[in-house]
């Protein structure tokens, strides 16, 4: 299936990338519009995004997830997908998971992150990453395996799942309320490649394990009902 201009949104939460944005925005498919979510850069991220043609979203109130939903209620297409902004996960990679949105073989496609290199997945991330899929197991009965960021979804269902949380908790809640929702959620490997960069948050054990009590908490939230998508 092909698409249009106004098919596909990529959003990008960003914090301080200039390093990584001119390969990540290199990437995007064609026709496909990077939506770049400033979230208080100070190396010039904003303006060079700009000026690689995206199109910039400025979120002041700090966290990935309020990066994350800012992009999502600014997107217009019928498609958004999510991806890191360091250079770990290629966005082009997203063109077949659209495709399986589109044809209607699924509602949440979520990529699961095969480190590609020693160190582009440090041991305490995995381990957290490992610890949250076995109680997201628990809470939804969804075998994933990883809740990574790389994810395509249509906007209009998105929306209606009612996303409340604004740090790490983000990803996680996504795909809960989506399992309580009902809606077809598959994975499929991708390639994870060092980032480009400091990590803010899985780059040291004190940084993974307040994303896994963010997550945490998500877990512990009572089942929603959610709303089918359509």
């Amino acid at each position: 299936m092909t698409t249009t201009p106004s098919d596909v949104d990529v959003v990008l939460p960003c914090l301080n990338e200039a390093e990584a944005l001119p390969w990540v925005l290199g990437r995007i498919p064609a026709g496909w519009r990077a939506l770049v979510v400033d979230n208080g850069s100070t190396d010039g991220s904003a303006d060079l995004a700009r000026t690689l043609g995206a199109t910039v979203v400025h979120e002041p109130r700090r966290g990935f997830g309020a990066a994350c939903h800012a992009g999502l209620t600014a997107a217009t297409a019928e498609v958004v997908c999510f991806c890191d902004c360091d250079a770990s996960l290629d966005p082009g990679l997203l063109a077949p998971f659209v495709r399986e949105v589109q044809d209607g073989q699924a509602d949440l496609v979520l990529g699961r992150r095969r480190p590609q290199a020693r160190g582009a997945w440090p041991a305490h991330a995995r381990a957290g990453n490992l610890a949250l899929a076995r109680m997201l197991r628990r809470r939804t009965g969804l075998r994933l395996h990883d809740l990574g960021p790389l994810r395509a979804a249509r906007r209009e269902p998105l929306l209606a799942l009612g996303l409340t949380d604004r740090r790490s908790g983000y990803p996680l809640q996504m795909v809960v309320r989506a399992a309580d929702a009902g809606w077809r959620i598959t994975e499929h490997d991708v390639p994870y490649l060092p980032r480009t960069g400091a990590s803010k948050v899985t780059g040291t054990w004190r940084g993974t394990w307040q994303a896994v009590r963010d997550m945490s908490r998500v877990l512990a939230e009572p089942p929603t009902a959610g709303r089918a998508v359509r």
